[in-house]
């Protein structure tokens, strides 16, 4: 079993499909899947966000995020973001935690696979 961490740094579709995309196809492989997004791509986990993307000839990104959840895929957004996008703890989906950077890097430091977007 591998262990993905993946880097969002962007909140378009073009930064936020990839990393569900190889996280989902990771996590149902059996592998452990991290997805870290750092400030400019934190507004992408806002409640009610990726419901509005929807990408050509993609599955709908809800069912993506949902189901990499439901297999235990871990959700972190950078805790640099709250404060650089105005955002709070509330405003984010359930299943997202608020970490910092150090323990992003403590949580990967055996990571096989990286991937940033």
């Amino acid at each position: 079993m591998a262990k993905v961490a993946i880097t969002v740094n962007g909140s378009e579709g073009a930064n936020v499909y990839p990393p569900f995309i190889l996280g989902s196809s990771a996590i149902a492989s059996g592998d452990e899947v991290v997805i870290f997004f750092c400030p400019g791509g934190a507004p992408a986990m806002v409640k009610g966000v990726v419901e509005k993307m929807q990408g050509k000839g993609l599955p709908p990104l809800l069912e993506l995020v949902e189901g990499s959840l439901a297999l235990g895929a871990k959700l972190y957004v950078c805790e640099l973001a709250l404060e650089a996008k105005d955002l709070k703890k509330e405003d984010f989906r359930e299943g997202v935690e608020i970490i910092g950077a150090t323990t992003f890097i403590h949580e990967i430091q055996d990571a096989t696979i990286t991937f940033s977007f």
